[in-house]
């Protein structure tokens, strides 16, 4: 959860995956950056695989919190997937 200067104000965990996967729901991400008047928020999550590909979930529900961020003034600024030694970033590849 950012401010209006891009600076750091929570963190929130709002999921924990299984074996083959974890659901995250943007209505609590939503509420969660409302409730701390976020004005930007940065997904994250890991593949322990180490496959930095996104998955069609990861990339629905980029879709998903960017769209609904619009309708709430809160802006999406990137969906980051963590790997054992590297990265994917959706801002980064020009995805968001």
């Amino acid at each position: 959860l950012l401010n209006k200067a891009n600076k750091i104000i929570g963190k929130l965990s709002v999921s924990e995956g299984g074996v083959s996967g974890t659901v995250a729901d943007p209505m609590k991400i939503f509420k969660k950056a409302i409730e701390n008047n976020a004005v930007g928020v940065i997904l994250c999550h890991n593949h322990p695989s180490g496959n930095l590909k996104p998955s069609e979930a990861d990339i629905s529900l980029t879709k998903k919190m960017k769209d609904g961020g619009k309708l709430l003034d809160i802006q999406v600024l990137d969906h980051i997937i963590i790997g054992q030694e590297n990265y994917f970033s959706f801002a980064d590849e020009g995805l968001l």
